[in-house]
């Protein structure tokens, strides 16, 4: 039998056909998109593993370094004596040699000495070629220059001090000042107290820690005769004189004026080795210019001056000052050998956003002077390595008896010097290490101001710590790592 199929029953079919294919196209685009989809998530997520894989395997070089540094220090070839790159394969315990490293090494030296390591390593794994990480860092070993203070006798820090960085006594510590960071003594007890204590409300003592191992400061102290062969060979030197000694000014230029001091005064101080004496003679009153715009070498900016030094001015670059080896006693009758010292003369400082850095290693004292800025900065990395870093006490027109029976005694200073008896304060960027104790203050038995700093606020220097000064000394033989950063 025949079944007539009207025009409009055809029409819905052919519509139901059509929207059967569309509709069944999308879900083919859907799934195909969804597969896709999943395809290249799955890619992105494996290309991360294997990235991740290639960034541990670079940090695996970095490691490398560190130990290979010590068992060889200095060592910037990997054994080779050749040029890098230093390629090494990397190899899991368990799924063997999966990828390699790549070493790229360089130093950073003055006078040919090895100041600091910079490695780039690149890592990548043989999975897949295209993931690659590249981590750079620096190493060196820890210097001086991590810490405000290192003393190796006992030290008190009065309520006016403010101090950012760490704080090292070899023996005990009285902290009556504002600190941020951890103060250490060598010692139990001091002072019929704890090794580190305090009397008033200024300290932290939770940031107290003691008694902690010794710093070595027969470690610490570089050898005087080194320093002058390398000034003589590649840097500045200057040698004994008949005269009272130099004076050094850095120019913001980057050049030295160095003079010869001709003539000082006499006058009364007070130090707690010497008690009351004259010989100390740290005021200027006539000069010669010796030597105007001398440049420094950039490769060996070392200078060392067989005499008594006064040192000032503008620093703009990293450089090294030695004072020491003058055998010639003090004309002046003082107990230590004057002629060893180095006197901080007026403002020492780093010119802003210069790559300064300044270490001065006196053989004997460090003196703070008396003719000086009523607000002092003095920064710098400064050492004494059988003395101490301080400013004597002054007074005007005092009379001292020094025992009870004894006639009092005028220690007064000449009356053009009466007004640097007191000064508002000094501000120091960087770190003292003195052998023996030294103040830039001085109070009463009750407490008041009587002589120097009434105001005294250091902070280490962190661009010190990262990048030190040719000859800065190092506190441990280790190579750190330091300045950790992914490149890309």
């Amino acid at each position: 039998m025949f079944v007539h199929q009207s025009p409009h029953s055809q029409s819905s079919a052919g519509f139901l056909l059509i929207l059967v294919l569309v509709m069944g196209s999308v879900f083919l685009l859907m799934v195909s998109s969804f597969i896709g989809y999943v395809a290249t998530q799955n890619q992105v997520v494996n290309f991360r593993h294997e990235q991740q894989r290639a960034t541990e395997i670079a940090e695996a070089g970095l490691n490398y370094y560190r130990w290979y540094l010590a068992h060889y220090p200095g060592d910037v070839t990997n054994g080779t004596g050749l040029p890098g790159p230093y390629v090494h394969e990397y190899k899991d315990p368990e799924g063997g040699t999966i990828g390699e490293f790549s070493l790229d090494i360089s130093s950073n030296e003055y006078c040919g000495d090895i100041a600091s390591i910079d490695i780039t390593s690149t890592g990548h794994a043989y999975v897949d070629p295209d993931a690659i990480a590249r981590i750079s860092a620096r190493y060196k070993q820890p210097t001086v220059a991590d810490y405000s203070f290192i003393n190796n006798a006992s030290v008190r820090y009065g309520s006016t001090r403010v101090i950012t960085g760490p704080v090292h006594g070899n023996q005990g510590v009285l902290m009556d000042g504002s600190h941020n960071s951890f103060v250490g003594a060598g010692v139990p007890t001091f002072d019929g107290n704890d090794g580190v204590y305090t009397t008033t409300g200024n300290a932290t003592p939770g940031l107290f820690r003691f008694p902690i191992s010794p710093i070595d400061f027969t470690g610490l102290t570089i050898d005087m005769a080194q320093i002058r062969a390398r000034a003589q060979s590649d840097g500045i030197y200057y040698g004994p004189t008949s005269e009272d000694g130099y004076r050094l000014e850095f120019n913001s230029d980057g050049t030295i004026d160095v003079y010869e001091v001709t003539q000082t005064s006499n006058y009364w101080s007070y130090s707690a080795v010497e008690k009351w004496h004259q010989g100390e003679r740290n005021d200027i009153r006539n000069e010669t210019l010796l030597n105007a715009g001398l440049a420094i070498n950039p490769d060996c900016p070392v200078l060392f001056f067989e005499d008594k030094l006064w040192i000032e001015g503008q620093v703009t670059q990293k450089v090294a000052v030695g004072v020491g080896l003058n055998t010639t006693p003090n004309p002046y009758g003082s107990g230590s050998n004057g002629q060893n010292n180095i006197v901080i003369h007026n403002n020492l400082q780093y010119v802003p956003n210069s790559d300064a850095g300044l270490v001065a290693i006196a053989e004997e004292d460090i003196d703070v002077g008396i003719e000086v800025q009523n607000n002092m900065s003095a920064d710098g990395i400064f050492i004494a390595q059988k003395g101490r870093f301080g400013r004597n006490r002054y007074c005007t027109s005092c009379g001292v008896r020094e025992y009870w029976w004894s006639p009092y005694v005028n220690y007064g200073l000449p009356w053009y010097l009466d007004q640097y008896v007191s000064r508002d304060s000094l501000n120091r960027l960087g770190s003292v290490v003195s052998n023996l104790g030294g103040g830039t203050e001085w109070v009463t038995g009750g407490g008041t101001h009587s002589s120097g700093f009434r105001s005294r606020v250091t902070s280490f220097d962190r661009n010190q710590v990262d990048n030190p000064p040719p000859l800065t000394p190092t506190t441990n033989d280790v190579y750190e790592l330091q300045d950790w950063r992914q490149d890309g």
